[in-house]
């Protein structure tokens, strides 16, 4: 084992699922804050609140339920018991996850989008990044190390 090798940080598939799933929630938690912040003295809430809540639940329902299915899929099949910590998600996640970042704080930044419907903007989109965690949450749960249950069964043998 090289150096490098040796310095990269590796954990159990089990916590990298736990660890995906923090990230997840902090991402949609803080979405969700700052939308709901911007929501306070809007006019029309209440109606912003149920666009929001309708587009989160649907972009839940047809591209993040998805989406994190594949994340969880794609984590129990690494080939590592104990990859890398920051292998929760892939390359071209880690640039689509920069790209939104980059254009939500240019967005807000900017002016280019009031800030009553950056609010809206803000809410769908933390409201499926949110429901997401949970699935992470569930796979670390129930996720079974392979090693242990293989030890598990030698010494019932």
């Amino acid at each position: 084992m090289n150096l490098l090798q040796a310095l990269v940080p590796r954990i159990p598939k089990r916590f990298l699922l736990f660890v995906a799933a923090m990230v997840w929630t902090f991402a949609g938690g803080m979405l969700l804050f700052r939308g709901l912040m911007l929501f306070r003295g809007s006019e029309h809430y209440w109606l912003r609140l149920i666009i929001s809540i309708t587009g989160g639940f649907l972009f839940y329902r047809f591209l993040f339920s998805r989406i994190s299915k594949k994340h969880t899929t794609r984590i129990r099949g690494l080939s590592h018991e104990r990859p890398c910590l920051f292998s929760f998600f892939n390359i071209k996640s880690y640039i689509l996850m920069s790209i939104m970042i980059t254009a939500g704080i240019t967005l807000r930044k900017s002016g280019i989008i009031p800030q009553d419907y950056l609010s809206v903007l803000y809410v769908t989109m933390g409201i499926p990044l949110f429901i997401s965690a949970f699935r992470f949450y569930f796979a670390g749960a129930v996720y079974r190390d392979p090693e242990l249950l293989h030890e598990g069964s030698e010494q019932n043998a």
